[in-house]
């Protein structure tokens, strides 16, 4: 797997590659820091313990390039390379918490929910055909039909739930909203309704 490779969420080892790939982002992190400090210590890269001749040439052509920021890495690389660590840390964290919170499926009029687990999906599984409306809206909150599966689903996540309190066809028999059935609501969803 390349560096530039995308993981894809329904892979049951997503986490642990994204672990990997947010370990080399700090790895890199630290390393731009620490040529950065050594370049505005020395005036040059040359002689930097691990800096290879072929590193130093190469970031030395790059520096003539960027003129605007005469660093070995400017600060929009820094930028966008801690960027990444945010983006990664926050998607771990929600595959994680995906996985170990739960999420319950419900039944409604017509059908049922399916937190599927398994492939990471919210699918939503009907008696018959949705008629043209019904379709519009499930496609309107991003729920796509899969006809291998034989249902209408979108990622499992938080937001797949907040979709379906928005769905009044898919509202539980028992007349609660789907959020009010899984394990954890955010108290911030609580307070909109």
């Amino acid at each position: 797997m390349s560096y530039k490779d995308p993981i894809r969420s329904d892979d049951p080892d997503a986490i642990e590659k994204l672990t990997g790939k947010l370990t080399a982002c700090k790895e890199r992190q630290e390393w731009m820091k620490e040529v950065n400090a050594y370049y505005r210590k020395h005036g040059t890269i040359r002689g930097m313990p691990r800096m290879t001749e072929q590193m130093a040439e190469k970031l030395e052509a790059e520096m003539k390039i960027v003129t605007w920021d005469p660093m070995p890495y400017p600060r929009f690389q820094l930028t966008n390379n801690n960027a990444e660590i945010h983006r990664l840390e926050k998607r771990i964290d929600e595959l994680s918490k995906a996985q170990t919170l739960g999420f319950e499926g419900w039944e409604f009029d017509g059908g049922k929910a399916v937190a599927n687990t398994e492939k990471s999906r919210l699918q939503l599984f009907f008696d018959e055909k949705p008629d043209e409306s019904k379709r519009t809206m499930l496609k309107r909150y991003g729920f796509r039909w899969t006809p291998t599966e034989g249902a209408w689903q979108r990622l499992l996540n938080d937001n797949a739930i907040y979709a379906c309190d928005r769905i009044d066809f898919l509202r539980p028999t028992d007349g609660q909203r789907p959020t009010q059935l899984q394990p954890k609501v955010p108290r911030s969803a609580e307070q909109e309704r």
